[in-house]
Parts: C-alpha cells; sequence; structure tokens
C-alpha cells in the first residue's frame, strides 16, 4: 500500500484534486459565458475560442516540452509550478476588460494546465501495477466531472449574486494554496518502480523516438483518432450546454450550473469510473476490450444527446443529457491505459502529452469554435434556436 513510506492512495487523491482544479479553471468559463458575452459584447464564435482553442492553443503544445522534462525531472515539482500557474491565470481572467485581455489569460490558464495531466498520469503508473492502473487512472479521471460540478455550481451560484467577475477571483485562488500543499507533501518515486521485473526504463535520447513508438502502433494511432473526434462532440456541445439550456429553455445561471454540475459530476463520474474497471476487468482475458469499450459506448452516446437537443421538457433534456454524458465518460481511463501498455516508464508522460496533443487539438481546439461559428451563421434566421 505504501511506496517510499507515502501510501499511493494519498498521492492518487492528490492528484485527482489537482486535476479537479484543472477542470474548475477549465470549464469555470462555461458557465459564466452568457453574462461575459453580455458584459464583453461577445459573439457564439468568440466564446468558442475562449473556451476552446484559446486554452488548447499553448496547452496541446507546450505540453509536449513539459511532458518530455517531467520523463527526465521532478514531476512533482512541476505538477504544483503549474498547478499555481493556471490558478493565477484564472483569478487574473476576473480582471479583463474586453475579448483580446481575457483571449490572453486564457492561454496563460493552457500554458500552465500543460503541465498537469502527463506528469501526472506517469506518476500514478509509478504507484499503480499495469493491471491495476486503468482503474487508478480511472479515478483520477473523475476529477474532470468533480471540477465541472463545483465549476458549474459555484460559478453560477457567485456569478448569479456577485458577477462572473467574483467568480473567477474566487475560484482560482484556493488553487494556489493547493499547490503548495501538494509541493510538501506528495513523494517523488523512482520512474518504473510498479512496472515488472526486466521492462525497459531507458530514457529515449529524442523526442521523435516516442513519436515512433507510438504511430507504429495502429492501436494508438485509431484510439487517438477516436478519443479526439469523441471529445470534438463532448466539447463542442457541453461547453455551450449551459448557453443553450438559458436560451433555449430559459433556466436561469445558478440553476443550469446546479443542475448541469450534477449530471456531469454523476453520469460523467460513473461512466470514467466503469471504462477503467470494465477494461481492467474484460482486457485482463482480451486487451481488445481496451478499445472496444470506449468504441461501444462512444457510438451509443448519440442516441441520448440526439433526444436531448429536441426534447421540449426539462426533465426529459436532463435526463438525456445524463446518460449521454455517462456513456461518453467510459473511453478516456482504458485509452491511457493502452498508450501507457506501449511505451516504458520513461517514457510515459511524455506519451500521455502525445495523446492529449490529439485529443485536445481535435476536441478543445476545434469542438466549441465549430459549434460557436455554427451557431453565429444560423442566428439570422433562428435567433435563441441557432445553439439546437
Amino acid at each position: 500500500m505504501k511506496a517510499n513510506g507515502q501510501s499511493k492512495w494519498f498521492v492518487l487523491a492528490m492528484l485527482t484534486a489537482v486535476y479537479t482544479f484543472s477542470f474548475i479553471d477549465r470549464q469555470i468559463l462555461v458557465i459564466l459565458a452568457e453574462p461575459i458575452k453580455a458584459d464583453l459584447g461577445l459573439s457564439d464564435t468568440q466564446l468558442g475560442l475562449l473556451t476552446g482553442l484559446a486554452f488548447a492553443a499553448l496547452y496541446i503544445t507546450l505540453g509536449l516540452a513539459i511532458a518530455r522534462l517531467a520523463d527526465k525531472g521532478n514531476r512533482k515539482n512541476i505538477v504544483a509550478i503549474s498547478l499555481a500557474i493556471w490558478s493565477f491565470m484564472t483569478a487574473l481572467s476576473g480582471s479583463a476588460t474586453n475579448f483580446l485581455q481575457l483571449f490572453l489569460a486564457r492561454v496563460g490558464v493552457g500554458i500552465g494546465e500543460a503541465g498537469g495531466s502527463p506528469p501526472s498520469h506517469s506518476i500514478i503508473s509509478d504507484y499503480f501495477p499495469p493491471k491495476k492502473r486503468a482503474t487508478a487512472l480511472a479515478i483520477y479521471s473523475t476529477g474532470i466531472y468533480i471540477g465541472i460540478l463545483l465549476g458549474f455550481v459555484i460559478g453560477g451560484l457567485i456569478a448569479k449574486y456577485y458577477g462572473w467577475r467574483i467568480a473567477l477571483y474566487s475560484i482560482g485562488i484556493p488553487g494556489i494554496l493547493l499547490a503548495i500543499v501538494l509541493y510538501f507533501t506528495v513523494k517523488e518515486l523512482v520512474k518504473g518502480q510498479s512496472d515488472p521485473l526486466g521492462a525497459s526504463d531507458e530514457t529515449p535520447k529524442l523526442m521523435v523516438d516516442v513519436f515512433k513508438t507510438l504511430f507504429r502502433s495502429k492501436s494508438f494511432v485509431f484510439a487517438a483518432l477516436g478519443t479526439g473526434f469523441l471529445a470534438f462532440g463532448s466539447y463542442g456541445t457541453g461547453n455551450f450546454m449551459p448557453s443553450f439550456l438559458q436560451r433555449v429553455h430559459g433556466i436561469d445561471i445558478a440553476t443550469a450550473g446546479y443542475l448541469l454540475g450534477l449530471v456531469f459530476e454523476v453520469g460523467g463520474g460513473l461512466g470514467i469510473f466503469l471504462g477503467g474497471y470494465l477494461a481492467d476487468r474484460f482486457g485482463a482475458k482480451d486487451m481488445r476490450w481496451y478499445l472496444w469499450i470506449p468504441m461501444i459506448t462512444g457510438f451509443t452516446s448519440l442516441i441520448p444527446l440526439a433526444i436531448a437537443l429536441f426534447a421540449v421538457t426539462i426533465n426529459l433534456v436532463i435526463g438525456m443529457i445524463f446518460l449521454s454524458v455517462l456513456l461518453l465518460g467510459f473511453y478516456l481511463a482504458p485509452v491511457i491505459a493502452v498508450t501507457h501498455s506501449l511505451v516504458n516508464a520513461r517514457m510515459r508522460a511524455f506519451a500521455s502529452s502525445v495523446l492529449f496533443l490529439i485529443l485536445n487539438f481535435i476536441g478543445l481546439g476545434l469542438g466549441p469554435l465549430v459549434i460557436g461559428y455554427i451557431s453565429d451563421l444560423l442566428i439570422p434566421n433562428y435567433g435563441n434556436l441557432s445553439l439546437r
């Protein structure tokens, strides 16, 4: 249960908390989109840029260099410093007075978060053996939905009573405190500690070596592209879902934040855990289940999403969003586990960053931007129904 005298579950809990803060800060603008749009006079295309590409641009590119550094150096320090940077930039976003200032602040959040997940994935893979990694990574990945819950609920409530700027200040500051706690409490492990005896832990001399290792595998290529296009749909619709509920169904910002926060937390958290757990269980006999599970649930998630977008009653809308989010949550942990199984211990952080580069460029970078652009094109004919 312990490595270097430290409980692996404590480390997993700390890193999950960090990941939670990353999604609070990443998604806080989603629930605040409508008051920000009204205050700064923005279009849906600009909202798509702010909630997607502004964050993703340097997040996905700088992440490669930081992950390479993590494979060579102290991963825990990188995570702590990164958390402090993105939390500060989130708080700074509350001071923006125009689109450009807010855009640059969001780029700063992306720069900070580039050093979050890949080093954390690598640390977890050292604390947990191969047969338990997908489950551990699934628990870590629940931080996505815990973060969305807290960001939506807290952000919506604060924005309703005190405005969107105070919401950003309130969300950013606690992350800096967590960074200090992480730095002084989590210990760095020797890389490859939980791998089988005889497994290679040689650090590749060039980044291109990791690319060659990954892209020689059809499993990685198709898994990465598959997750990218799943994320395109989930980020594209998810980042505009609070605006959708407010415009199409007339729900206020606090209620939208509360409802969607619960939906994403319970549905997404359950889905992401089940994805990792079922992949480990069925994959023990046949490794192909690590990709079959995301494929099956990804296809199936389209049905309740389509119903949610065209349903009239709010109860049916929320119920179908819940089911869609549940099914979409299955893919992430199995795909990370597959990626880590293809490389050695000193390549895992960089391998995760390559996976996230593809996932976030296609999904986070383009999904919200395309949805926002299409919505703007349809506004003259459909008004508030353009998002639908």
